[in-house]
C-alpha cells in the first residue's frame, strides 16, 4: 500500500513529453537562428537610412546610402529602393522589402520590414 500512495504523488515529465518539448524547442530554435540575421540586416538598414537624410539632394541621399551599404554588406535595400520626400524642413528617407524564410517542404515564414529615418 505504501508503494501505491508513493507512486502517487511522484511527479514529472515523461521521456515522451520531453522528447516532445526538446523537439519543439529546436524547431523554434532554427527558426530564430534564421529570423536573427535579418534583424540585424535591418538595424544596418535603418542606420544607412539615418546617414543618408543627411544628403540635401535625392541623387546625394542615394549615393550616401549606397556608400552606407557598401560598407555594412546588406543587400535587400538599394538606394534606388529608397523613397526620399520632405517633410517641412526635414528630408525623411523610408524603405520596405520582405524577406522569405524556407521553413520546409512549401511552407516560408514572410517577413515584411518597414522603416523611416528618424
Amino acid at each position: 500500500m505504501k508503494s501505491l500512495v508513493a507512486r502517487r504523488k511522484q511527479r514529472g515529465i515523461s521521456f515522451i513529453g520531453l522528447l516532445f518539448v526538446a523537439i519543439v524547442l529546436a524547431c523554434v530554435g532554427v527558426v530564430v537562428a534564421q529570423v536573427i540575421p535579418t534583424l540585424i540586416e535591418y538595424q544596418a538598414i535603418t542606420k544607412a537610412a539615418n546617414k543618408a537624410k543627411e544628403g540635401n539632394t535625392v541623387p546625394e541621399v542615394r549615393a550616401i546610402f549606397d556608400r552606407a551599404q557598401a560598407i555594412d554588406d546588406f543587400t535587400s535595400v538599394t538606394g534606388k529602393d529608397l523613397e526620399v520626400r520632405k517633410e517641412g524642413d526635414k528630408v525623411v528617407v523610408s524603405f520596405a522589402y520582405d524577406r522569405e524564410i524556407h521553413l520546409f517542404g512549401p511552407a516560408y515564414l514572410l517577413l515584411k520590414y518597414r522603416g523611416r529615418s528618424s
